[in-house]
C-alpha cells in the first residue's frame, strides 16, 4: 500500500492559498477550453473532495457559463467491497438529482469491465491465478481498460477531454515523480499516460491528508451526503483511497474500505479483518475465500493448484532449473472455486443485509460455461451442475444446438487414449476445435488451430521434468563420520 509521507513533513495547502483561490483556479481551468470533463469518483475520501472542490467552483459560475458537461465516472469491478456499493450506488444517484434540480453540469455514471475480462471470468473461466505484485493481471481489465473506453468514447464525441483526478503528491515519492513528469509547462494539465487526445489535472495534487480531512469535515457536502459518514467508513480500517486507476503504477486497494474484497496484491485484508471484528461477521465467509486464493499463491504449494503447463501449452523450467514454472488454476480447482464461491454467496445472502446480493452475475457464469466447455474440454457441463447443485436452482443455460460431449464420451476416450498412449487432453481439444469450426463455409482456418494444438507441449510433467531440470546433487558424505 502507498504510504503518505510523514507527518513532520506536511505542509497545509491552506496555509499557502485561499478555499477561493482554489475555486478560481477550477473555474478558469474549466473555462479555458471546449473539452469536456470526467471526474474519476471512488465514494472515498480524495475523489469526494475532488468532486466537492468542482461542485463549488462550478456553482459560482452562472449558469450560460456552465455548458461543458462533467461526467462523474466510477468504477464497478462486480468485486468491489460490499459495505461500498449501497454507499456508492446511493451516491451517484443523489449527484444525478441534485445536478438536475440545480442545473448543474454533472451526470454521475457508473462504468464496468466487459463480462469477458471480469475477475470471475478470467479466474475460474480462464484459470488466471490469484493476482500478486508480480502478476497484476486484474488492474489492466477491470480499471484502466473500462476508463479508458469512456474516455476514448468521449474523445470521439468531442474530440478531446479533460480527465479529473484526486490524486496527490504527498501518496508517495513515486506518484509525485510520475505526476511531474507528465506536466504541460506553463499550464495546470498534464498529459496522459496513454491517450493523446486526453489530458489530466489533479487540482488536490498539493493536498495532504489531514488537508483532505479538514476541508471534508470542514465544508458541507453540496449533494446531500454527510460526509462525517465517509470518515466512519474509514474507522478501524487502514487509511487508503482507491481513486479512478489511469496506469499500472497505482497502489493496490485491498487495505482500503474503497478496493476489491478479493485483494490478494496485498498480504492481508485488514479492512475486511477490521469489519469482521468490529461485528459485521456476516463478511467472515468473503474474507476466509479470499485468505483461501491468497494461499495459492505460496510457492510450495502453486503445485497443489495449478497446471505444469502454460497457458499456451508451453512447459517453462524456472529459473535455476530446479522447478518448473506453473501455468493456470487446473480446471479441477476451478470447479471447486466456483462451488466455494456460490456456498459464500447463499451464506451472504442469509445472514448479510441484502438477502439478494449477486458476487458472481448469471452474464459470468454463462461466460464461464462456455470457456469450460470450448477451451478447457468440460464435457460434464459442470457449470451448470455445480450451480444447481449449490443454488438449488437453474438459470436460462444456452443449448448446444451442435451437440455436445458428454462423460460417457469421456471415460471412452480416456479408455482408448491409455490404449494408443496418447494425451486424453490432446485428443479432447482437436475434438473441441472440430466443433468449434463444425456448419462454418470457410474451414480454412481449422488447420492453423490444430497445428497450434500440436505445436503445444504434450509430455508429461514426469517426462518434462526429466528432460527440463536439473538432477539435485547429493549432498557428499562425510567418508569419516558417514554423516551428511
Amino acid at each position: 500500500m502507498v504510504q503518505e509521507i510523514p507527518q513532520k513533513e506536511k505542509k497545509s495547502i491552506f496555509d499557502k492559498t485561499s478555499l477561493e483561490s482554489i475555486h478560481q483556479e477550477i473555474r478558469e481551468v474549466y473555462q479555458s477550453d471546449n473539452r469536456p470533463w470526467v471526474i474519476g469518483y471512488s465514494g472515498g475520501k480524495d475523489s469526494t473532495t475532488v468532486l466537492q472542490l468542482v461542485w463549488y467552483a462550478l456553482s459560482e459560475l452562472p449558469e450560460e457559463k456552465r455548458t461543458k458537461p462533467v461526467f462523474v465516472i466510477c468504477s464497478d469491478t462486480y468485486v468491489e467491497t460490499p459495505m461500498i456499493v449501497d454507499y456508492i450506488t446511493s451516491t451517484l444517484e443523489k449527484i444525478n438529482k441534485k445536478s438536475q434540480e440545480t442545473k448543474m453540469p454533472f451526470k454521475a455514471v457508473k462504468i464496468y469491465p466487459r463480462i469477458s475480462e471480469t475477475f470471475w471470468v478470467n479466474l475460474i473461466g480462464k484459470g488466471y491465478p490469484a493476482p500478486s505484485t508480480q502478476f497484476r493481471w486484474c488492474t489492466h481489465r477491470l480499471k484502466i481498460k473500462p476508463a479508458d473506453r469512456f474516455i476514448i468514447e468521449s474523445v470521439a464525441k468531442y474530440g478531446e477531454v479533460l480527465l479529473i483526478l484526486g490524486v496527490r503528491k504527498s501518496e508517495s515519492a513515486t506518484r509525485a515523480h510520475i505526476m511531474n513528469s507528465y506536466k504541460i509547462k506553463g499550464t495546470k494539465l498534464s498529459n496522459h499516460f496513454r491517450l493523446s487526445q486526453a489530458y489530466i489535472y489533479t487540482p488536490i495534487e498539493d493536498f495532504s491528508v489531514d488537508d483532505v480531512w479538514t476541508y471534508l469535515l470542514q465544508k458541507q457536502n453540496p449533494w446531500g451526503n454527510n460526509n462525517r459518514d465517509l470518515l466512519a467508513l474509514y474507522k478501524s480500517a487502514q487509511d487508503g483511497d482507491c481513486p479512478l486507476v489511469v496506469d499500472d503504477t497505482s497502489a493496490p486497494c485491498g487495505n482500503s474500505r474503497f478496493g476489491c474484497w478479493v485483494c490478494t496484491v496485498i498480504k492481508k485484508d485488514r479492512s475486511m479483518e477490521a469489519l469482521v471484528e468490529g461485528g459485521e461477521d456476516w463478511m467472515e465467509p468473503l474474507l476466509d475465500f479470499r485468505n483461501e486464493l491468497a494461499e495459492t499463491q505460496i510457492p510450495e504449494k502453486k503445485y497443489l493448484y495449478r497446471d505444469y503447463r502454460r497457458m499456451d501449452g508451453r512447459i517453462m523450467p524456472k529459473k535455476g532449473d530446479l522447478d518448473l514454472t506453473r501455468g493456470p488454476y487446473t480446471l479441477e480447482y476451478c470447479k471447486i472455486l466456483l462451488k466455494k464461491l456460490l456456498q459464500v454467496q447463499n451464506n451472504v445472502r442469509k445472514n448479510g443485509p441484502n438477502p439478494n446480493f449477486i458476487l458472481i452475475l448469471p452474464q459470468e457464469l454463462f461466460e464461464i460455461r462456455r470457456i469450460w466447455q470450448s477451451q478447457r474440454s468440460d464435457w460434464e457441463d459442470s457449470v451448470a451442475s455445480i450451480y444447481k447443485e449449490v443454488v438449488g436452482d437453474d438459470l436460462e443455460w444456452i443449448k448446444d444446438d451442435l451437440g455436445s460431449f458428454s462423460q460417457m464420451e469421456n471415460d471412452l476416450l480416456k479408455k482408448i487414449s491409455i490404449d494408443h498412449k496418447v494425451p486424453l487432453r490432446l485428443v479432447t481439444k482437436l475434438l473441441d476445435v472440430e466443433r468449434e469450426f463444425q456448419g462454418m463455409t470457410y474451414r480454412s482456418t481449422i488447420y492453423n488451430r490444430i497445428n497450434e494444438v500440436f505445436s503445444e507441449d504434450w509430455r508429461s510433467e514426469e517426462e518434462a521434468r526429466k528432460a527440463l531440470l536439473k538432477p539435485v546433487s547429493p549432498i557428499p558424505s562425510d567418508s569419516n563420520t558417514g554423516v551428511k
